[in-house]
């Protein structure tokens, strides 16, 4: 059966993005539960929540629809004056994010974003946006975290057409050898894509044990591009710094950057973890020393 396979679980789940933004662009209901405009919030997650965290903060505060902090649950000053804190988890369990919002019960509106309606951060929260359909049973997460930005993102206004467009089409290329065996990845973005630089250097590390790093675009030049080699690639999210391309290829190493939505582009990302993954014998759904959620001990 299919589903033995390597990867298999994240294969369907990648490749179900699409889909999965079109159904959370039409959720208005639960758009309408996250913090209204003009509300100055925090947004906080860990790891792929974290770097989601990022992007919707960079988008909403942007657009000009409030002052909108991303913490780590376990680094987040909470104490500012917000509005309300946005809770955004795929288990509902991690528990960094479930003794965050018990802190804060009942002085600090709370939203939860959760992909388990079963979840205890459901009743703890004071809103809850579900979005079960987008669960996932790797554990490395794909289509919980884009689906949730691509709800950010349609509560901020935007269209999404073109994002799942530009998804699609990357979803029935051929695959990239050169992307996928090279020696080492940096992954850069600006703005609200530098959330996804950090997702995508995640992404790959954790389901393919390779060497990734990831910075702000324009801080690349500032230490890091001493790395760039042949045989390695400096993906860019989104529009590059003027330049940079050429000084990247100058070294021998491939600049990756394509004229498609950013988040469309980190869906190209995950084809490439998991063609690398497979490549070199792991199981991305099972991937070393990981668990779908993080659970300390008391």
């Amino acid at each position: 059966m299919t589903e033995s396979l390597p990867g298999a679980h994240m294969r369907e789940e990648l490749h179900s993005q699409p889909a999965m933004w079109a159904r959370a662009a039409d959720l208005t209901a639960e758009q309408k539960r996250l913090p209204a405009s003009g509300a100055r919030i925090a947004v906080v997650g860990c790891g792929t929540s974290w770097f989601m965290a990022q992007s919707y903060a960079a988008l909403r505060e942007t657009s000009g629809q409030g002052e909108t902090d991303a913490f780590a649950a376990s680094e987040a000053f909470i104490d500012r004056g917000y509005d309300a804190v946005v809770a955004l988890t795929r288990s509902g369990t991690t528990t960094e994010v479930l003794e965050l919002v018990e802190r804060i019960k009942g002085r600090i509106p709370t939203v939860g974003v959760i992909g388990d309606p079963e979840s205890p951060l459901v009743s703890l929260v004071d809103e809850a946006v579900l979005l079960p359909f987008a669960d996932e049973k790797s554990v490395v997460q794909t289509r919980f975290a884009t689906t949730a930005l691509a709800l950010f993102r349609a509560s901020l206004g935007e269209n999404l057409d073109a994002a799942i467009a530009d998804a699609e089409a990357v979803l029935v290329e051929p695959g990239d050898e050169g992307l996928r065996d090279a020696d080492q990845y940096t992954f850069l973005g600006r703005g609200w894509t530098i959330g996804l630089a950090h997702e995508a250097a995640l992404k790959l590390r954790e389901s393919s044990q390779s060497w990734t790093e990831a910075y702000p675009s324009m801080d690349y030049r500032h230490g890091p591009i001493a790395i760039a080699a042949p045989g390695r690639v400096t993906w860019q999210f989104g529009e590059a710094p003027e330049g940079l391309s050429a000084q990247v290829e100058a070294t021998g190493a491939r600049f990756e950057q394509r004229a498609i939505d950013p988040l469309a582009d980190l869906v190209r990302l995950h084809r490439t973890a998991l063609d690398r993954a497979i490549a070199r014998g792991l199981d991305p759904d099972q991937p070393r020393n990981l668990t779908r959620s993080v659970i300390l001990d008391a």
